[in-house]
């Protein structure tokens, strides 16, 4: 294994990391306030768009760090906008 395939790991790792711990803190807490659905939106359609780009369909890095963290940002897009839609209707 050359250095690129270990500096290809550290994406795979990190970025689903960071969604998911998005993802528990709104479980957690249960509001979407100041979290952005555009900023993850647009992270989602970034990282779908470099899995095709990258043409590695059925390499694992890519697999879990570019098509893996776009579905889970998918997910967490439905979380917020479910929360904000709570949030609203609480209000009214």
């Amino acid at each position: 294994m050359n250095w690129i395939h270990w500096v290809g790991m550290i994406p795979a790792i990190i970025f689903p990391a960071a969604t998911m711990i998005q993802i528990i803190h709104l479980l957690r807490v249960k509001n979407a306030a100041g979290v952005s659905a555009l900023s993850w939106s647009a992270f989602a359609v970034g990282n779908l768009a470099l899995y095709v780009y990258t043409e590695k369909y059925l390499e694992w890095q890519a697999l879990l760090g570019l098509l893996g963290t776009a579905l889970l940002q998918l997910y967490l897009i439905v979380l917020i906008l479910y929360y904000q839609r709570q949030a609203t209707q609480t209000e009214v």
